[in-house]
């Protein structure tokens, strides 16, 4: 009697556990309201003998003589530069959101030629640029390698890697970008991942936090939802950060089951399900072995010494039984039903493939 009370007990617990909840924060992001990628070109000085060698990289020297000609700096024509302190990089960065001019960030310095070592370099002003051509950033700065090397007499031993590194603020911001989060009434929010049922949800949710005549968000597709925001900038800001902070009930994922063809890697998600079936599979292995045979002639012949080769060829099958895969309603039974074949990483695979064509996986299949 006791033993069936508790069991009642925790499977009223059960019935009562509150709904998995995810906040708007984690689900979506506001439209325009994003980084933007910065690339420039620039040159590292004060390299230990590491350096572009210039014979092979030219635009390194020509990269050095255009910048000591701004500098005012006039070499004699002809003059031929052998440079081994330098090297020619290309400098990335990102620039985040709401990003005002007087701000750093990091940036990522890579050779572009055949420096050996980045390792104890400076980089040289260099102005970074976006997608419209525009100057956003100038960065300038020691380059930090996480790595170090050595090669003497042929040997070389390295640890990490030296022709990239970075530089902590490396990029002053000199420019700010337009920003749609303030030119409109109604500010669009854009799931991660397109839903109707989320986004019906996220829209529900907003509205029963913010009620208001018209509703304050509208789901125009699977992806958008558009809501009213207040017109002023701080109280703008108080009702985004109230609401990507709101919590929208988690909607149940698609059914789907990735396939990883280089690893043979199989990732099923908790909604895969399956229907019953019967699969045979067998095993091919095909052998080629090739071994030399030499062929002479008799003592004093005027014959001549052949080499062949004689091909050995092996074709062994393996016979697969005809198994019966159980119905699986939940994710466990799926997994207890595939090990039950006794197949390989690599096996499964193509059973699955052969399940869905038959239609007795019922999940979307997607390969990687």
């Amino acid at each position: 009697m006791f033993h069936r009370w508790l069991i009642a007990v925790f499977a009223l617990l059960a019935f009562c556990l509150p709904v998995q909840a995810e906040r708007i924060r984690d689900l979506a992001t506001v439209q325009g309201v994003r980084p933007n990628q910065l690339i420039g070109y620039g040159l590292v000085v004060g390299l230990d003998g590491s350096g572009d060698q210039t014979t092979q990289t030219p635009f390194t020297t020509q990269s050095l003589q255009s910048m000591l000609t701004q500098l005012g700096i006039t070499l004699p024509p002809g003059t031929s530069l052998q440079l081994r302190n330098v090297a020619a990089v290309m400098v990335t960065a990102t620039l985040p959101p709401f990003a005002q001019p007087g701000q750093q960030v990091d940036v990522t310095v890579s050779s572009l030629g055949n420096a050996k070592s980045l390792r104890g370099g400076t980089l040289l002003m260099t102005p970074l640029k976006g997608a419209d051509g525009q100057v956003y950033a100038v960065a300038q700065g020691n380059v930090l390698v996480g790595g170090a090397g050595a090669a003497a007499g042929g040997s070389k031993v390295q640890i990490n890697h030296l022709s990239a590194g970075r530089i902590p603020n490396g990029a002053t911001v000199e420019r700010a970008v337009a920003t749609p989060f303030l030119l409109s009434d109604r500010l669009r929010l854009e799931l991660n991942t397109t839903d109707f049922s989320t986004a019906a949800k996220v829209a529900e949710a907003i509205n029963r936090r913010f009620p208001g005549e018209p509703e304050t968000a509208v789901a125009l597709d699977g992806r958008v939802i558009e809501v009213k925001a207040p017109p002023t900038p701080n109280e703008r800001v108080r009702f985004m950060a109230e609401l990507e902070n709101l919590e929208v009930p988690q909607a149940t994922p698609p059914a789907r089951v990735i396939i990883n063809a280089r690893t043979g890697s199989i990732v099923m998600n908790r909604t895969v399900t399956l229907e019953p079936a019967a699969v045979a599979h067998g095993n091919l292995q095909v052998t080629i072995s090739s071994q030399p045979v030499i062929s002479q002639p008799a003592p004093f012949s005027p014959g001549q010494t052949v080499v062949t080769e004689r091909a050995d060829i092996q074709v062994k099958q393996e016979g697969g039984a005809l198994m019966q895969v159980k119905e699986g309603a939940n994710l466990a039974d799926v997994v207890r039903a595939l090990n039950a074949l006794g197949a390989s990483p690599a096996d499964l695979v193509a059973i699955l493939q052969a399940l869905k064509a038959a239609g007795a996986l019922r999940a979307e299949l997607e390969v990687i």
